[in-house]
């Protein structure tokens, strides 16, 4: 049986969900005028994050300073990024895909896979099929998608790459020649600027000229293994399967968006033992613990880096938590500035399971446990921000700024009535 691989593509998704929101508030359509997501707009500092069609067209770049944008067209509207409404937004858009498909993969944020294959007794059209999801994330969630069809995901994807917004396209074996091979080398999925550049100094500027080389010219070029996989994606090869992902085992995850570069690990650790809090603070309050953790990062180049550790045994105690997080960060982060950390539990399990090791500490893990929850109870009692950790607190992160303010705010108070007596 022949697959059927849809790639469903948020268009423009930050801007497009900060649109979508904007305009259910009675707000002017951030779509429809020049507008950019990312930074601070009273401090004028950060970088574009996304950008409307119309400052598109006064020469305003993705990842550029928002200085400079704003130099570009002073009248932008600037809003800041929101990655929680980005997450509804982004799992709202991926409940309806699940709707239609009995396997789908995440591939990013705004982006997923679906194998509608074997479907064709419910969803006979699979054009007209594509339209329906598009149209109902749309009328539902208020913003728009594409849709690319075709055999394998290479396909699909380059397929939703075409003209947008709000757009169906199919991209099939036999339609390669006509509607991929006299794309520039630079569109091939995959394909980066040192690949690019070797191509083209080779004489290799679209896709078809790849295609119809040699490959064993191809391999010598860019070496064996890239070679090989970029010469199979140019005559749109391509085997990897849909994988239904951890998103759908349900898990607890985290992340945050800087508007200024990270650099030092000393900014960096706190705010990674804030995540941690946090969401093993959640999967507590679920009865849950994990046994995947997992820590994803992104550079200047807008590339996330994703890695992920499992345990012997599950846990749910947030120092064991954070000492794997912290681990796996320092081990495969080299220094590059970042843009966004986050932190995801996985391979969840009921908390009465427990399967001890026999290297555990278990009067440790009991002190520990006995900490969080005691923390819970004040938190579930009197809100997640009446209670912080001492080494979150002395950091610069959302809930140490926040702890140190109401702290300062406390001491006001009581001086205030000392005075008074």
């Amino acid at each position: 049986m022949e697959r059927l691989i849809f790639h469903v593509d948020v268009n423009s998704a930050f801007l497009s969900w900060e649109a979508a929101k904007r305009v259910k508030e009675g707000l002017p359509d951030l779509r429809e005028i020049p507008s950019v997501v990312g930074g601070d707009p009273k401090q004028r500092t950060g970088i574009v994050v996304a950008k409307s069609i119309p400052a598109k067209k006064y020469g305003i770049q993705t990842g550029e300073p928002m200085a400079m944008a704003l130099r570009k067209c002073p009248n932008l509207v600037v809003v800041p990024s929101d990655f929680r409404l980005y997450t509804e937004n982004s799992l709202a858009f991926k409940a309806i895909c699940r709707d239609y498909a009995p396997v789908v993969e995440s591939f990013s944020i705004d982006e997923v896979f679906l194998d509608m294959t074997g479907t064709s007794l419910i969803y006979p059209d699979p054009i007209a099929t594509a339209h329906e999801i598009k149209d109902k994330i749309h009328a539902e969630l208020g913003f728009t998608v594409n849709v690319g069809i075709s055999t394998n995901k290479l396909l699909a994807k380059m397929a939703s790459d075409f003209e947008k917004p709000d757009k169906v396209h199919t991209l099939f074996p036999e339609e390669i020649p006509v509607k991929m091979w006299p794309l520039p080398i630079r569109d091939l999925l995959f394909l980066g600027k040192a690949s690019e550049k070797r191509l083209q100094d080779f004489g290799i500027h679209t896709i078809g000229e790849l295609a119809r080389e040699k490959e064993s010219a191809i391999q010598s070029l860019l070496g064996e293994k890239t070679g090989h996989q970029l010469y199979q994606y140019a005559r749109g090869i391509d085997n990897s399967p849909v994988l239904a992902q951890a998103e759908e085992s349900k898990g607890f995850s985290v992340e945050k968006t800087f508007n200024d570069d990270i650099v030092s690990v000393e900014q960096v650790l706190p705010i990674l033992l804030e995540q941690c809090d946090i969401v093993a603070t959640r999967m507590r309050r679920k009865g849950k613990k994990c046994s995947c953790i997992s820590v994803t990062f992104r550079t200047l180049d807008f590339k996330n880096r994703s890695h992920q550790t499992s345990l012997s045994s599950a846990t749910d105690v947030t120092d064991e938590i954070y000492e794997n997080a912290r681990r796996l960060f320092l081990e495969f982060w080299k220094g590059q500035p970042l843009r966004l950390i986050g932190v995801a539990l996985t391979g969840l399990t009921d908390e009465s399971f427990e399967q001890m090791s026999l290297f555990e500490d278990t009067k440790k893990k009991e002190q520990r446990q006995k900490l969080d929850a005691a923390l819970d109870a004040i938190r579930m009692k009197f809100g997640n921000d009446k209670i912080t950790r001492a080494s979150i607190m002395n950091s610069n992160t959302g809930m140490g700024r926040k702890a140190k303010a109401q702290m300062e705010n406390e001491t006001q108070k009581r001086n205030k009535t000392d005075k008074k007596d």
